[in-house]
């Protein structure tokens, strides 16, 4: 099976706004058998890739890519060097944008599994220092770059942030947000409506729900919510991951 991209040329774009004019259609403008890319709104792409385990089967990881202008940054790492080397070709090729910045939000390999690829490409890596520690730990390849509680930066005329808002499916789970879209990656740490709990073997359980929490009470605003798992949505998945988790009273 060959990949197939949409020639972005070809798009449609229509605006996101808050009832005025059209709302943007999703699309699919990218596939291989490694890689899916999908168009959420009209500067922000949903990446898909797979990681093959013992106890979930074949599983679909999630990650991000944001542009404005001709630069793009990338939340996440597809899960081996091989989709994420297609990866950073689709994002050269078909959205003609240098990409300044990919950013791991945890520490296991469905967030950092291609970043070799992304250094091998000059392209500089940002992290929580808990998520290039327990990497190291883990004798993994190392985000170069590390922040204490947030990050933000500078995506051609556009801002994003990277903010530790507490433990949950790790110690180290970081989200992110493009404000200007309303878009929140919140990686392992936001569940999929109707998901199980998952993998727990890092997690902090009791504090998962309250670290959503404060997540929702940060980000008031966002339309667009996309979890490290499944199918993106927008704040509801937010209110699913805190019951899911919530301690029973």
């Amino acid at each position: 099976m060959k990949a197939w991209t949409l020639p972005l040329s070809a798009l449609v774009f229509a605006h996101c706004t808050s009832g005025e004019g059209p709302a943007f259609t999703p699309m699919q403008v990218h596939r291989s058998p490694v890689l899916i890319v999908e168009q959420v709104t009209p500067n922000a792409f949903v990446h898909t890739s797979y990681k093959q385990t013992q106890d979930f089967g074949n599983v679909p990881c999630n990650g991000l890519v944001v542009r404005s202008g001709h630069e793009a940054i990338v939340f996440d790492t597809p899960t081996n060097d091989t989709s994420a080397a297609e990866l950073i070709r689709w994002v050269q090729d078909s959205l003609h944008c240098r990409i300044t910045a990919v950013i791991p939000t945890h520490f296991h390999d469905d967030c950092l599994g291609g970043l070799k690829a992304f250094h091998a490409h000059g392209i500089p890596s940002y992290a929580h220092k808990r998520t290039i520690a327990l990497a190291a730990a883990d004798r993994v390849e190392q985000p170069q770059r590390g922040f204490a509680d947030s990050l933000q930066l500078t995506v051609g005329n556009e801002r994003i942030t990277a903010i530790f808002h507490g433990e949950g499916h790790t110690k180290d789970n970081v989200v992110g947000h493009f404000p200007s879209e309303h878009v929140l990656f919140g990686g392992c740490l936001i569940k999929e409506l109707d998901a199980s709990k998952g993998y727990l073997g890092d997690a902090n359980v009791a504090a998962w729900s309250g670290t959503v929490e404060a997540v929702k009470k940060a980000h008031p605003d966002v339309r667009v919510v996309v979890p490290g798992h499944g199918q993106w949505g927008d704040g509801k998945l937010l209110d699913f991951t805190i019951g899911l988790f919530r301690e029973p009273q």
